[in-house]
């Protein structure tokens, strides 16, 4: 297959197509569906329970189904799956790593078991594709060299949802290696974009934007010389959708992210800048399980596999999601969960 091919061309492959996507009113699901509508597929399910995201942000369209509830409820399960999808992006996850340290067992049951459930039915109903939406800024751990290439796993991790994002790619493996179901396995590196409420287990940028709207300090866990992989949700979305295509991506983890560090303190000041606000910055101590000083992977084998190319820099990401803010705030300002 000629895997130099445009979004266009990548999105011509699900015309017509049925899809089934997992938590997918959040940032990535929600991007994704946008992404695909684009394409005219027959039908799009959505399930997602809502635990970190909001009905609103589901795109509205007649071809999109949302059922709420979750990956473990057996029932809303047997619905997603009756109308037996030919793809399905497994993107459901009980979210944050500081979520999964305080409540470790709901990790294990919705990042584990949840996992294994889906690729169950997803085995059954004899799907075209299953993409997995593993986390690179997981399961490398905290000493692996950079940049972070997908050869190198860790087996000590720092909490709960690395560990069982890691679990996931497991129960990936055995499910393409001994029931043959054609799967990939998405790495993300440090997701951003529209679509992705502030919150207390939320990740750093829309909560540095929120509190800098508020003329609020921007707090920083660390010294801010930290560095994070931070990528676009339409870059991340663009390599999910080429993954979910190409035949030299099945049984392939894949990282897909911005091959760029950039440090947390120029976010901090970038946001403050871009907002207006000169509250300024806070720092507080590091948490206990966060050992990662300084992040960025390596994405030679998207661009080998998928002709994965990131396009969004930071400072346009940045801009990009303040002004999805400026024309969601009401939304935002009544989901926000501190």
């Amino acid at each position: 297959m000629n895997t130099k091919l445009n979004l266009k061309e990548v999105l011509e492959r699900y015309r017509g197509k049925r899809i089934l996507i997992t938590g997918g009113a959040g940032c990535i699901g929600s991007n994704l569906i946008k992404a695909l509508l684009e394409a005219e597929p027959e039908k799009i399910v959505v399930i997602d329970d809502l635990s970190a995201s909001f009905e609103w942000n589901i795109p509205r369209c007649s071809t999109v189904f949302p059922i709420y509830g979750s990956i473990l409820e057996e029932e809303k399960m047997k619905r997603a799956f009756s109308f037996r999808p030919q793809f399905v992006f497994h993107l459901a996850a009980h979210f944050a790593n500081q979520n999964s340290v305080d409540h470790p067992e709901t990790d294990l049951q919705v990042n584990g078991l949840g996992t294994l459930r889906t690729l169950e039915y997803a085995n059954l109903a004899n799907v075209e594709r299953f993409v997995f939406a593993s986390s690179g800024c997981s399961v490398y751990g905290s000493s692996a060299p950079l940049p972070l290439e997908e050869d190198f796993v860790s087996l000590h991790l720092d909490t709960p949802y690395q560990i069982n994002k890691l679990v996931g790619e497991l129960y990936c493996n055995y499910f393409h290696d001994y029931y043959k179901l054609p799967l990939t396995i998405a790495r993300y590196f440090n997701v951003y974009g529209p679509g992705e409420v502030p919150g207390k287990y939320r990740n750093v940028i829309p909560n540095f934007i929120w509190w800098a709207m508020r003329k609020q300090p921007l707090t920083i866990t660390g010294t801010g010389e930290e560095t994070r992989d931070f990528t676009y949700v339409d870059d991340i979305v663009d390599g999910t959708l080429r993954m979910g295509i190409i035949e030299e991506a099945i049984g392939e983890p894949i990282n897909l992210a911005s091959e760029t560090e950039t440090r947390v303190i120029d976010l901090a000041n970038w946001i403050n800048e871009l907002t207006g606000s000169e509250a300024g910055i806070v720092s507080r101590a590091r948490r206990d399980w966060d050992k990662v000083t300084r992040r960025r992977a390596s994405i030679q084998k998207a661009k080998k596999i998928l002709r994965y190319e990131p396009k969004i820099d930071i400072r346009t990401g940045l801009l990009k999601v303040y002004e999805w803010f400026r024309e969601n705030w009401a939304n935002i300002e009544r989901s926000v969960r501190f």
